[in-house]
Order: C-alpha cells, then structure tokens, then sequence
C-alpha cells in the first residue's frame, strides 16, 4: 500500500450535489464497503445535523462538490467553519467524466454526488476559497455589483444612441463625447426634442442650458453650435407634452441614476481598498486602475496561493492548449478553461499599459507587430500575449511585495533594469 493510498484511507470522503432546495450527500468511509446516503435540505438544522454525522466518524473529512449558482455558499461556508476540507469540482470535469463512467449524458442529482465522489477518491479536484472566510465578500460584492451596474448603463446608452436620438434630435450625437458625460444626459431629459430647443429664441435657449452644460471649454461656443444643429435638425416633431418624450425623459433619468451609482460604487472601491497592500502593488502595474484592481481582487482573492505563475494563467484560462494527433498537430492556443470575468480585465489591463509612453509592456507589444504593423491577426495575437504578460507580471509584484517598476530609456531594456515583474519568459511567441 502506498502513502497515497494510506492516506486516501485514513479520510471520510463526502460528495455533495448541490440544488436550490436540497443537497444529495454521498459519504464513503474507510472499512466499509457500502456507501451512506442522506438527503438534507437547506436549512440550518440539517446543515447541523450533517456535521454531526462527519464529526461522529472522528476522522479528517475532506467534502467535494460542484457549484451551483451561490445555492451551495450556505452549506459550504458551514462545513468549512467546522473543520472540514472542502474541495471544488469542476463542471465541466464533472459532466466528461459522468459521460465517461456510465457510457452515457443521462444524469440526476445522486449519480452526480456518485461521480463527484469519484472524483475526490482520484484527486480531480480543486482549491475553494469561500469568500466569507478569506474575508473578500464585501470586495466581491462592490465587483459584481459595479460590472450589473455597467452593463445596464451600457445597454441604456445603447437604447438612446440606437433609438431616441435617431427619432427626435439625430444631430445630437457628434456632441456625446463619453458614456461618463453626465451632462449629455441631463442636456438631452431638459432638452429630449431639437424642436423645443428651436421653439425658444438663442439666448433664452443660452440661458437655460448655460448650468445644464457644466464646465466647458468654450462653452458658449458650444451652446451656440447645439441651437444652429437644432434648427437644421430632421427630428420628428413631437408635443412637448406628448408620452414618447415623457418615456425618453423616464429613460434618461435612469442613465443618470446608473451614473451616479457606478461613481458611487468607484468611491467606496477606492476607499476600501485604499489602504490594501495588495491593491496598491496592483496599481503600480500599467493598465491596473481602482477598478482592474478590484476585479482581480474579487475573483482571486490572495494570488500568494499560487506558487507559480503557471498556475495562475491556467486558472484565469490563459495557459496553452494543443490538439495533437498521430503525425497531426493543431495551433496552440489558450485554452479559455477558466475565469472569463479575470481573463477580459487582463485584456484590457493590457491594452492600457501598451498605451503608456514607457514600460515592459510597450515594449514587447512594439516588438511582436514590427514585421507588419497593420496586421490584424498579428495585433490580436500581440494582446494576448500581452494580457498573458499582465497575468504574470500582477503574479510577480504580490508574489514579491514590490511594486513594478518600468524600464526607462531606449532601445531593448537590459536585464538589471528590470523588476522581477516584468521577468520572465515570452509567453505566445507564436
């Protein structure tokens, strides 16, 4: 018997399939042969109930599952409180090698709890880390709500550029210069038609919108270019008083309600966050703001539980994968098997920094596009390995506590100039 197989049979080990309103439990103990079942539901006298079962075996306990949704944070957040080794299987691991035991797609919550069983006995498993315990909840919850936040403030962007505008001032458009301009918005909720604008004369019009329209350069000059667009304007003549403009103002109002909430949710990131050692080594790094570093925070919580960078690129989907075949082999390319939200703030982390007159970053995208520059494949192959050299560059600056530090002056930087951050191999060469 070898030390793994010693030790695989010293523990009890509990599979748990986990649903909205009751969790199948599988548990193998050593000596015995025949399996234990139990069904709990999602109340907190079951959840007692199933630590007292584990505790009474008085051996360590090492628990596998699959997430769910957030159904299964209650349960695990528990067993992990009482001692428990709890482990996360994958979900898709879980579904090739269901199809791969029983020869079939079928499935239900106790041949789930079976596999997932499985899967701890051959070590298939991976590391959790409940967010409550590492103490990064109210962090998560700041990143997720920001992104809910965003996206809808985009989708409503979308609504009055794609369909009020066109309809009742199309010119208006060329004056929108950021999805941040507050002013555009409560412009357009006093001002929704180009035909209320053009029913008063210039300098009523001036006065009105002057305090509207905020502290701009040339503000009058602005002010006066918005009145000459509106009298040419070819939007619909609708009612001042009519209910399409009273929808247009009730969508605005929205816009602006989603503004002032995402600065708000921006403030308290910063003043969270402020103080953090591991945000402001972040910060340091090109292309990592409040934001970047908020996310990355949120979806990995302590990045010193990664002994190597290997590990992290496999974790946010980055590391290389390769079909090969007999005499056949494919392009290698990231496998994207892992953290979607970790992957797109690399990528545009990493557009940032290759923005920025002087860094590592720049550097090595200028070298990669030289042979053509205006090639688009060769662009995009040159971001990934960017936001791959992001992912291990952020590794580097919390693995060592030192902030990154950019080489300065021209030409190929020499190897001392270099921060151990901005060390190490080339990464999607090809």
């Amino acid at each position: 018997m070898t030390k793994f197989e010693h030790t695989a049979d010293a523990r009890v080990l509990v599979g748990i399939d986990i649903s909205k309103h009751r969790h199948e439990v599988l548990i193998a103990a050593p000596g015995k042969t025949r399996r234990r079942r139990l069904t709990i539901t999602n109340t907190l006298d079951d959840f007692q109930r199933l630590i007292a079962i584990l505790s009474d075996y008085a051996r360590p306990v090492q628990i596998g599952f699959e997430a769910t949704g957030n159904y299964h944070r209650a349960l695990i957040y528990q067993l992990g409180m009482a001692g428990f080794d709890v482990k996360l299987v994958s979900s898709v691991a879980l579904a090739r090698t269901r199809e791969a035991l029983h020869n079939s797609w079928d499935k239900n919550d106790p041949k789930d709890a079976q596999v997932i069983l499985h899967m701890l006995q051959i070590g298939a498993t991976q590391v959790f880390m409940d967010p409550l315990r590492a103490g990064i909840t109210d962090i998560q919850e700041l990143s997720m709500t920001h992104e809910v936040v965003s996206r809808a403030k985009t989708e409503l962007w979308h609504r009055i550029l794609g369909h009020y505008l066109p309809l009742y001032f199309p010119e208006a458009a060329r004056f929108q210069r950021s999805t941040r301009s507050e002013w555009f918005l409560a412009f357009l909720e006093m001002f929704p038609s180009a035909h209320l604008i053009t029913a008063m004369d210039k300098d009523d019009f001036t006065a009105a919108a002057w305090d509207v329209v905020g502290r701009k350069v040339a503000k009058a000059a602005l002010i006066s270019d918005i009145y000459e667009t509106a009298r040419s304007s070819v939007g619909l003549p609708v009612a001042a008083e009519a209910d399409a403009l009273r929808m247009f103002r009730m969508v605005l109002a929205e816009g602006r309600s989603l503004m002032r909430q995402r600065s708000e949710i921006e403030a308290r990131a910063v003043a969270l966050l402020g103080d953090h050692p591991d945000y402001r080594l972040l910060t340091s790094v090109p292309g990592i703001g409040p934001i970047n570093a908020l996310t990355i925070l949120a979806e990995v919580g302590d990045l010193r539980r990664f002994r190597h960078h290997r590990q992290f690129l496999k974790f946010c989907g980055m590391d290389l994968a390769t079909v090969q075949s007999g005499l056949f082999r494919g392009r290698s390319r990231i496998s994207k098997y892992g953290n979607a939200r970790l992957r797109r703030t690399l990528w545009m982390a990493g557009q940032t920094a290759v923005l920025h007159r002087a860094n590592s970053f720049r550097d090595k995208f200028e070298r990669y596009i030289a042979q053509d520059r205006h090639n688009p494949d060769l662009r995009r192959k040159a971001y990934t390995a960017i936001a791959a050299k992001m992912a291990r560059t952020i590794h580097a600056v919390i693995k060592s506590g030192e902030p990154y530090r950019p080489f300065f002056g021209g030409g190929e930087p020499e190897r001392k100039d270099l921060s151990l951050a901005s060390r190490g191999g080339s990464f999607l060469t090809s």
